[in-house]
């Protein structure tokens, strides 16, 4: 089946993990993409982001770190200095035969190559041209580096995560550089649309922060609506109790009460049904009010239980409950290989033949996202792109 996105060609100027989350996507949906990195560097950074790496057939390490395949498969490394006349000459050359360039520059610092957007749109007004950085192409902080750590301290998402006495927790992975990558996927698909129907392109500004403070959603709405400040709340939540990380007597469990009747469930089942008509427990806001103090009753009720006996015992009276799972077990489980969420995507040069990559979540029905090629080595597809794209132009 021919993937959504063939035939489009995305001139990928990103590095680490904003950008190539986004053109990543876009391969897998079946664009074509020409991924330029920097010979005097040794390529995109994360190539060097260890400790794990993709070993060769001799056991030693590849600059195909575990960072770097997260974020670069389906896509062709071709090894340019952009800081050159001849590279900026082959960018350009690219641009005109592609149709969505991305970038992750730092707002200006491709104009003095001339391969900004407003250079390159007034070339080809038809392309797509996506610009991400930290703070966007405007504002006051719009010159400073944007770094995922940076964005989760400055658009407010570590302030409400980790112990409620405890200090500002980032996210475990870089959620901020993800979900902007995302955004940009977004933007560039309704751009697409847009051109399909006037056949003018557009550019596309998108900052990490913005997109942070974005996906503050109920939170972030919470003090909208409010004006108070939302705290700390550990792995509880702030709009429903219970809904949270409780001990168990071998380990922790998750329980989430959506609703009343759920919670009248969960307290049968705990042995403590009085709990449900308690007029500091017996509706959510009271619950809210009185969390503390509902949190200890539960928790000294759940540490006498098993969490396997937990589980099973709520799932049969309907009451929202799970496991945590460490990522071993989450990728081994039943669930992510019935979901094809761990794949292996073929490469020669490597000790096993082989890379294993996380699956992309879509499930398209007339266009799956498909996996043509594992994650390149720098600079690997220099040649074949230069004759394909430049030496014979269509």
């Amino acid at each position: 089946m021919a993937g959504a996105l063939d035939g489009l060609v995305v001139l990928d100027l990103s590095r680490i993990l904003a950008g190539p989350t986004a053109t990543q996507m876009l391969g897998d949906l079946g664009a074509t993409i020409l991924k330029i990195e920097n010979p005097k560097s040794g390529g995109d950074d994360t190539r060097a982001w260890g400790p794990n790496y993709a070993v060769d057939k001799d056991g030693n390490n590849t600059d195909l770190s575990a960072y770097f395949m997260c974020a670069n498969r389906n896509k062709k490394s071709i090894a340019v200095d952009i800081a050159t006349p001849e590279g900026q000459d082959i960018i350009r050359k690219l641009a005109a035969r592609a149709d969505i360039v991305v970038e992750n520059f730092k707002p200006g610092g491709l104009a003095k190559y001339g391969l900004d957007y407003e250079t390159i749109l007034k070339a080809h007004p038809e392309l797509v041209y996506c610009s991400i950085s930290g703070f966007g192409q405007t504002g006051p902080n719009s010159s400073k580096p944007g770094y995922d750590l940076m964005a989760q301290g400055y658009g407010g998402i570590m302030s409400v995560t980790g112990d409620v006495d405890g200090p500002p927790m980032k996210v475990g992975v870089g959620i901020a550089d993800v979900m902007c990558g995302m955004y940009a996927t977004i933007g560039i698909l309704a751009a697409l649309r847009h051109r399909e129907r006037t056949g003018e392109g557009q550019h596309i500004d998108v900052a990490l922060v913005d997109t942070q403070m974005a996906w503050l959603i109920n939170e972030g709405t919470n003090f909208l609506t409010s004006g108070k400040v939302p705290a700390r709340h550990g792995n509880g939540h702030p709009n429903i109790v219970p809904y949270s990380v409780f001990n168990a007597a071998d380990g922790h469990v998750i329980v989430a009460v959506g609703n009343d009747a759920q919670f009248k469930r969960f307290c049968d089942f705990i042995n403590l049904p009085e709990l449900a008509d308690d007029p500091n427990y017996i509706t959510n806001g009271a619950r809210i009010e009185n969390r503390t103090a509902l949190t200890e009753i539960i928790n000294a009720a759940l540490l006498q239980i098993k969490t396997a006996d937990i589980i099973a015992g709520l799932e049969a009276v309907k009451v929202p409950v799970g496991p945590i799972n460490n990522i071993e077990a989450a990728l081994h489980s039943d669930q992510a290989k019935a979901r094809d969420m761990v794949i292996k995507v073929a490469r020669e040069d490597i000790g096993n033949g082989s890379v294993s990559l996380l699956g992309n979540p879509l499930n398209l029905s007339r266009t799956p996202v498909t996996y043509r090629s594992a994650p390149p080595r720098f600079g690997q597809d220099t040649d074949e792109v230069l004759a394909e794209y430049i030496d014979d132009p269509k």
